[in-house]
């Protein structure tokens, strides 16, 4: 099983502590960069968070991690694909589905 390298956690406890902020990028070489860095960092086990490494962990998603991480276009390609895919996403209507009047919790 996959978990974030040592030095990759000890650079994060110090950066929490001396910045005393609880905001980080998920990318920390390219973070104001759309790219596939990302997914660089998983094989190297720099993930942000333990949840987004175990998409490399030895799993049926490291393929694609590899894949994204070797091959940006393919990134860029498959992500536009999805966003167009999930902007076509119709609501749910009438008793199909409800609109919540505060997000986190239901009518």
């Amino acid at each position: 099983q996959s978990s974030l390298g040592q030095s990759h956690k000890e650079k994060l406890s110090c950066r929490c502590f001396f910045e005393r902020s609880n905001l980080s990028p998920l990318d920390l070489q390219t973070p104001t960069t759309f790219d596939n860095n990302y997914y660089k960092n998983l094989r190297s086990q720099k993930g942000l968070l333990h949840s987004d490494q175990q998409l490399f962990n030895g799993g049926s998603a490291d393929s694609q991690v590899k894949t994204y991480s070797t091959n940006q276009n393919t990134f860029f390609t498959d992500f536009a694909a999805a966003m167009v895919k999930m902007g076509n996403i119709s609501r749910l209507t009438d008793s199909n589905g409800k609109i919540r009047k505060n997000c986190r919790k239901p009518n």
